[in-house]
């Protein structure tokens, strides 16, 4: 697994795990915030309340008709009882007079007359004679700050004065609180964090082993194999894609069985063609020879027994010719079942050159490269005997006639095989033919059925091994077969 192509166990797991801390992170904006609002609702009202207890405190103070109508002159004693009610309240009080100006103050006792308002600004001015109540916020240092300003009406609802009521907000429970939530909410998450984490690795778990199960059985589906389906209880999304798997299968092994008809129906056809077509032309000679004799027939022609005994010969030979079309194709068709044994191969190789040593106008050298004079594998005798024949025979074929024949066969070894190499100094392979070289029916000859070479690929594919080929022509062409030896042989090699 790598990072930019995390697997899908992965993807589940840390899905799940960030889901958990992105509603961690939410829920603890979201109570930061509904903290916050609720911290602002409670300054403010508790602002309001206590506005409300000053204003109607004031208000019966002044219900004496004469104080309200001549506050100045009782300034004295109205300044006297704001210090009270500040007191008895713990607040700051200001009073300014309807104009906006300070009439008085419980900061009045601070000489410095900055620290105090001494008028009401004024945006508050004008927004108070449109509202008669206004609340504003402010931040002085690292201190928040709310002020309410509101008229003190007499008993006419004429305003008499202002009140303003500066409040210090302390948030300092409201952060106390948010911790003491906030530690519990992480606490809570955290176990939830670890119980998401286990269930991510067991639900990852889940559905990657079903996964890997179906992957597995995909990997070793063969179009020549029986296919075994999957059986799968539940009937969730996995349970649809191991029916489809199992339709698949199904589908496949009849797709296999047309299929496999129809190849063999197609190569019998073209094999048919192919005995039609090799038996057709010694089939030719032989018409127009009985016919030549037929119409030449005269029992008093000296020359007649002659003509006969010639005739014969054609016959004889081109008979020869269809038995031995009926033989290989009779041969290919039956493959008959290997019967496996050791055979020592350098033994083998050997009688196969011996058998065409005396052949006219051939030099055939046998060269042994292993040092070893046993060197054993497991097959078929006759059928890697008829093996060799076909390569040594082929290369033979394959020298002009005009040319003296050279064949060199090698027999060398690697690590874990033996390797037989078939040289011969004939017109070698075309780049066209290379392609078609072991197809059934190819052949570069003149003459034959161009099954031997298809044979050769078939009966050395059915020993494990392998058949190639190298070429420069209008010179040489080498065969190379590759089988492998024993297991105790390459431990002694080793």
């Amino acid at each position: 697994m790598s990072i930019t192509n995390p697997s899908l166990r992965s993807r589940i797991y840390f899905s799940m795990v960030i889901m958990i801390l992105v509603s961690m992170l939410v829920t603890g904006i979201f109570t930061i915030y509904h903290f916050k609002a609720k911290n602002d609702v409670y300054h403010e009202k508790r602002l309001s309340r206590q506005e409300e207890r000053v204003i109607a405190t004031i208000q019966y103070f002044l219900k004496d008709s004469e104080l309200q109508e001549n506050l100045n002159t009782y300034i004295k004693d109205f300044a006297d009882k704001i210090l009270e009610i500040a007191d008895v309240n713990n607040l700051e009080i200001n009073v300014f007079n309807t104009s906006g100006e300070i009439l008085m103050s419980s900061q009045i006792e601070i000489e410095d007359p900055n620290f105090y308002l001494q008028t009401i600004s004024d945006s508050i001015f004008t927004e108070l004679k449109r509202k008669e109540h206004v609340v504003i916020g402010h931040v002085q240092g690292d201190t928040k700050f709310l002020s309410t300003y509101s008229y003190v009406k007499n008993r006419n609802g004429n305003n008499i004065c202002i009140v303003n009521l500066p409040y210090s907000r302390s948030d300092a429970a409201n952060k106390s609180e948010v911790s003491e939530f906030l530690t519990s909410l992480i606490v809570v998450y955290a176990a939830m964090l670890i119980g998401v984490i286990l269930l991510a690795y067991l639900l990852s778990n889940y559905i990657t082993k079903s996964l890997r199960v179906i992957k597995e059985r995909f990997k070793s589906v063969g179009i020549n194999k029986k296919n075994e389906p999957i059986y799968w209880k539940g009937s969730d999304e996995i349970g649809s894609l191991v029916a489809e798997y199992n339709h698949m299968v199904t589908q496949l092994e009849f797709s296999a069985e047309k299929l496999a008809k129809s190849e063999r129906e197609s190569a019998w056809r073209e094999m048919a063609k192919q005995v039609a077509h090799e038996i057709k032309n010694p089939l030719t000679p032989m018409k127009l020879s009985v016919q030549h004799l037929q119409r030449s027939f005269d029992p008093d022609d000296p020359d007649f027994k002659e003509r006969m005994a010639s005739f014969s010969d054609k016959m004889i030979r081109q008979i020869d010719t269809l038995s031995t079309i009926a033989n290989e194709f009779s041969n290919f068709a039956k493959m008959p079942k290997a019967n496996i044994g050791e055979i020592n191969i350098i033994k083998l190789v050997n009688e196969a050159c011996e058998l065409f040593s005396e052949t006219e106008n051939l030099k055939l050298n046998f060269t042994n490269n292993t040092g070893k004079e046993v060197l054993t594998i497991t097959g078929d005798n006759e059928q890697l005997t008829r093996v060799f024949n076909n390569l040594i025979k082929n290369g033979i074929q394959a020298i002009p006639n005009e040319r003296k024949g050279e064949i060199i066969v090698v027999v060398e070894m690697t690590a874990d095989s033996v390797i037989i190499q078939v040289k011969d100094n004939g017109i070698g392979i075309s780049k066209d033919k290379k392609e078609q070289i072991f197809v059934p029916n190819f052949t570069t000859k003149s003459s034959g059925s161009g099954l031997g070479l298809a044979m050769v690929k078939s009966i050395i594919e059915n020993h494990q091994g392998s058949v190639w080929f190298e070429t420069i022509p209008p010179t040489e062409t080498s065969f190379f077969v590759s089988l492998p030896m024993l297991t105790n042989q390459k431990d002694e090699l080793q």
